[in-house]
């Protein structure tokens, strides 16, 4: 019996080497591909140097991190943009549409939530949401403490936006025009499913935290793992973020955005999300223009989430966006931005002609990127056509070495 019990253990490991080689190759046939697509980035890449940046001291003494830009010729009358991130990112995510905000005209601050990108980390104990709306009143009173407002806010940032109209009810009323809803959710039930059932969801919601927290004493170390095992962490980072083709080189970005999040603040803020629920607060913002934008094949947010937001505001515009993921801002940056700059335009309008958006019919609508499908063709187009060139030239340089030495 044991001869056989060690047979079954040896073929268990088998059968799992084979397995994790077979995934291995995946990856690398997958990054390759991903490659093929690097003309997608953006011409300037994804460093962005801020006009200003400063320090916001929040409620409790922590040091946010701040950047502001702003157009040379500023419409004092336009609305300033407040755009907080999601969980494990930081405002570089949102790189894309700070560029082009301001080339419409209009000043741009971002900020660090607490303990995400350069903002200082705090006690997790403050890793909650409702300290995350104060944060957000900070910056807000430090960086446009008058005139009007728009916010934007992405996944957890989303959530932020809700608990601050919730805390901020008077100047939400006095001063935001417009709010935009990316990738986001008014609950937290079925945050953590990961589009595989309500089952996962409770187990990462009990394991998680726990592990994150056993693993936060070690991740200095986990650099030189990283390297090792990248193309099969960028097929990780692609599935969850994205749905549809994008470069190797915005994967890398994304992955270095999620991991330099430490693992003990993944694990503080898990709880704070499932436990999330402002469905009520929505009333706040029933005379606002509303704008909630989700990707199809989103599997941390699926558009049911949107729903329930759009259900409450009966004024609100809801746009779903085919073969988009979570990271739809960095998948389909054009679609965000005019979505965006659409919803400010109509929020001027009503300024100016006072129309009441609760009377205005809400809208629902499916959106298709196909400026996006013809890059992705194009580039691959390019590629393969370099790739058959680069091999032609190799073999007839192969075919006149061969002569030579003959």
């Amino acid at each position: 019996m044991a001869g056989v019990g060690k047979a079954i253990g040896l073929g268990a490991a088998a059968a799992a080497a084979a397995g994790a080689a077979a995934a291995g190759v995946a990856a690398d046939r997958a990054a390759a591909e991903r490659r093929r697509l690097n003309e997608l980035d953006p011409a300037d890449g994804f460093a962005h140097v801020a006009d200003e940046e400063l320090k916001v001291i929040a409620t409790d003494g922590l040091n946010l991190h701040v950047e502001i830009d702003t157009p040379r010729d500023l419409d004092p009358d336009l609305p300033t943009i407040v755009m907080s991130h999601g969980f494990c990112l930081s405002l570089r995510s949102w790189v894309l549409q700070r560029r082009a905000f301001v080339q419409a005209g209009y000043r741009v601050v971002l900020w660090d939530q607490r303990s995400h990108g350069e903002s200082e980390v705090s006690d997790l104990s403050s890793c909650t949401i409702e300290q995350l709306a104060h944060d957000l009143r900070a910056v807000i009173d430090a960086t446009c403490p008058e005139g009007p407002i728009a916010l934007v806010g992405h996944s957890m940032g989303g959530m932020t936006t809700m608990a601050f109209a919730r805390h901020s009810p008077e100047l939400v009323r006095d001063r935001v025009m417009a709010v935009a809803f990316i990738s986001t959710a008014a609950g937290g039930e079925g945050l953590t499913d990961l589009g595989m059932g309500p089952l996962v969801g409770r187990a990462i919601g009990q394991v998680g935290p726990r592990l994150l927290s056993r693993l936060a004493p070690h991740q200095r170390w986990l650099a030189p793992v990283r390297r090792f095992g990248r193309n099969v962490e960028s097929s990780i980072v692609d599935r969850f973020s994205y749905d549809s083709p994008v470069s190797e080189g915005l994967v890398r970005f994304t992955a270095d955005l999620i991991l330099a999040t430490r693992f003990e603040v993944m694990a503080a803020f898990i709880p704070a999300i499932q436990g999330h629920d402002e469905l009520d607060t929505l009333t706040t913002l029933v005379d606002k223009e509303v704008l909630v934008v989700n990707g199809e094949g989103d599997l941390l947010t699926p558009p049911a989430h949107s729903e329930k937001i759009v259900e409450r505001l009966p004024g609100s515009e809801h746009v779903v966006v085919r073969d988009a993921g979570h990271l739809i801002m960095l998948e389909h940056p054009e679609i965000i931005t005019g979505q965006v700059l659409s919803l400010l335009h109509r929020a001027e309008v009503d300024a100016a002609t006072a129309v009441a958006v609760a009377d205005k019919p809400r809208v629902r609508r499916t959106i298709i990127d196909i400026a996006k499908g013809r890059r992705v063709r194009k580039a691959r187009e390019s590629r393969e056509g370099r790739e058959g060139r680069e091999s032609r030239e190799g073999r007839e340089t192969g075919r006149t070495r061969t002569r030579a030495s003959s």
